[in-house]
């Protein structure tokens, strides 16, 4: 592959090899990743920063169908949006359904839209292993804004924020009361919560919800990256297509605000060394697959099924052989 020409296509904005790019950064093939990093080291002279925006929340909240609205609203006012969606692996066989695209067939056909989804594997945190990668090539490629949507998610599954410019959390009506609020894990990172389907009969019920998420955010620590009343908790209906506007209004007031101050820079640097130590970790953790270490492990493992050693003595014997070696 010649990944100068890819480079030069994707910073033409060419769909084709934008996705060629993004399923050559996902790949795990080692001759794949050598070429990932030249990729993303010759597209990182472009400066190019989108404003990236993480959206996390529970299974069934409307995460599909708000990006889809939202992000039919943004190019409506001209604005190239890229929708990197993280669909759940099997953890029986691997596979992945990948129907985002399906569930947002109108943004899907819009002009300034992109849509990628990609399978999570066996990556926790809600996110796949590689988002971070593909988030640089949408930048790269002349995106103004990149969604980046989660599986759907628990308390404690935030990798997402460590990728974003802003994280929202989408709840539904009825879907917890103040002391739920107050629980720390995805809460503490969120910097706006909004009620979606906040229409019809639940109408009522998502103003109530909302004022107990605006009083449970007014109990927990003040964030130093955080101006005056953030973060917030809205209401808005993907489906009536309402408040989104006003979540757009806040979104940028908070961006900018963040740009100003100088917050901004500081998560950005901050976001790559912690992906320089996860790249570190994980390339430490695929030396225990190969060769005299993979043999260890199965010599190991075997004694601590056998109940010869228990799995923290095991450990302790593995770790030793591989400073010794």
């Amino acid at each position: 592959m010649d990944i100068t020409k890819l480079a030069d296509q994707i910073r033409a904005g060419d769909r084709r090899a934008l996705a060629r790019g993004i399923t050559l950064v996902e790949s795990g093939r080692d001759d794949h990743r050598a070429q990932a990093a030249e990729l993303l080291q010759a597209l990182s002279a472009t400066g190019r920063q989108a404003l990236r925006i993480g959206l996390s929340g529970t299974p069934g909240v409307g995460k599909s169908t708000f990006i889809e609205s939202f992000g039919m609203m943004l190019t409506e006012r001209g604005l190239k949006v890229a929708v990197l969606a993280v669909d759940p692996s099997s953890a029986r066989t691997g596979g992945s359904i990948l129907g985002d695209k399906t569930r947002m067939p109108r943004l899907a056909r819009a002009p300034l839209a992109y849509i990628r989804p990609s399978p999570s594997q066996t990556h926790l945190g809600g996110i796949a292993r590689r988002s971070r990668e593909a988030v640089a090539l949408c930048e790269a490629a002349g995106f103004d804004v990149v969604l980046i949507e989660t599986v759907g998610v628990g308390q404690s599954e935030t990798v997402v924020a460590e990728i974003s410019d802003l994280f929202l959390l989408l709840l539904a009506p009825a879907g917890g009361d103040e002391l739920q609020g107050v629980k720390r894990g995805i809460m503490e990172m969120a910097d706006m919560i909004l009620v979606n389907k906040a229409d019809g009969d639940l109408k009522a019920t998502a103003t109530r919800t909302c004022a107990d998420y605006a009083g449970a955010l007014r109990l927990l620590r003040k964030r130093p990256q955080d101006p005056e009343g953030f973060p917030k908790a809205m209401m808005v209906s993907a489906l009536a297509e309402e408040g989104l506007a006003k979540a757009w209004e806040e979104m940028s007031a908070l961006a900018d605000w963040r740009r100003a101050e100088g917050h901004h820079d500081r998560a950005r640097a901050a976001q790559a060394r912690y992906w320089f130590a996860e790249e570190v970790r994980q390339a430490l953790l695929a030396e225990l697959e190969r060769g005299a270490a993979k043999a260890q492990m199965e010599r190991l493992a075997g004694k601590v099924a056998s109940g010869a050693l228990t799995p923290s003595l095991a450990a302790a014997q593995m770790l030793e052989s591989l400073r010794k070696g």
